[in-house]
């Protein structure tokens, strides 16, 4: 039988480096009332003219070398982003035109901040039936192009980045696990209300901007999380106490905490970048995790958690032994 497991990690940030300080200066907040809430210290932000698709060719190529294999190796291109380059071709297909492959299936898949769990699946489920047997999967998010820069309920939480990961074949299960849920619902608590079609207007002036009702989706997003994570461990049998990481979605620390804590886990073994990443949607977690494997935190063997939660709503969980 044919498993996946990743192979390789690669991850890439901006260089442009915003403080709180910096966010002080342009709206009416501070360093402490933004740690305080949310945890988040500084962000990176994209140059002007630097886009989604080059921040995803940086990370992409780091994973690639990371797994020693090249791009014309790779049979499935997978992006998930809620930036993309353009409306079409999808960033994926610029991606690979990038990269220099040519012939392998490659197409978006856009969730908000679950974005990488569902694509990671999606790529899972392509080697187990043996439709491909090197996938790239890929989150990148250009999110300060969607931030209303002077609502300070929402521009302090946005950064810009790209997470990536080569997932191959296996005679062993590397993806254990992956639970993928959503609920349309709850379509207005989180959203950028306008697009091609709905209030194109919106995109003509400029205007579309992410419009966020913070406090109910922090209790949304803590309830269905602790669901998650007890979906993922009964699924697969394990204890609690048998996971070594958790790599959740990089919103906030305060509900970061909250599922270690259902998880009965220190948060020594949760990884936490959103500090200095500040939410980067869709990249969040394949950056978070990248930084892990690199500094050697997740090792060889280690079973890991991610999980996410995001516009839609959506959320979900994969569980891998590393």
């Amino acid at each position: 039988m044919t498993f996946a497991r990743i192979l390789g990690t690669g991850g890439y940030l901006p260089d442009r480096v915003v403080t709180n300080e910096d966010l002080a200066r342009m709206v009416e907040t501070s360093d402490e009332w933004i740690v305080s809430r949310t945890g988040i210290r500084e962000r990176r932000i994209a140059a002007a003219g630097q886009t989604t698709c080059d921040l995803a060719e940086q990370a992409a190529r780091a994973a690639l070398a990371a797994a020693g294999c090249t791009a014309q190796d790779i049979d499935l291109i997978i992006v998930a982003t809620t930036t993309p380059d353009r409306i079409f071709p999808s960033t994926a297909c610029l991606l690979q035109d990038r990269l220099g492959n040519h012939g392998a299936p490659a197409f978006d898949v856009q969730a908000v901040c679950t974005g990488f769990i569902y694509a990671l699946a999606t790529a899972e489920k392509f080697i187990r039936s043996g439709s491909a047997r090197k996938a790239l999967v890929v989150g990148a998010e250009t999110m300060s192009r969607i931030v209303d820069w002077t609502d300070r309920a929402t521009c302090v939480l946005f950064g810009d980045g790209a997470g990536a990961v080569i997932v191959g074949t296996d005679s062993e299960p590397g993806i254990m696990s992956s639970h993928l849920h959503a609920d349309g619902a709850y379509k207005d608590l989180l959203t950028v209300a306008g697009g091609v079609s709905e209030h194109p207007e919106i995109l003509r002036e400029g205007t579309a901007h992410v419009l966020m009702r913070g406090n109910e989706v922090f209790r949304m997003a803590v309830t269905t999380l602790d669901n998650i994570v007890e979906e993922s461990l009964q699924a697969n049998g394990l204890r609690r106490e048998e996971v070594r990481w958790l790599v959740p979605h990089q919103a906030n620390t305060r509900i970061i905490a909250a599922t270690a804590k259902r998880l009965g886990m220190s948060m020594d073994q949760v990884v936490v970048t959103v500090d200095r990443h500040g939410n980067t949607s869709g990249a969040s977690i394949p950056l978070a995790f990248d930084v892990a494997v690199r500094d050697g935190r997740i090792q060889r063997g280690d079973i890991v958690l991610m999980e996410g939660f995001g516009g839609g709503f959506t959320w979900g969980s994969i569980l891998l032994r590393y």
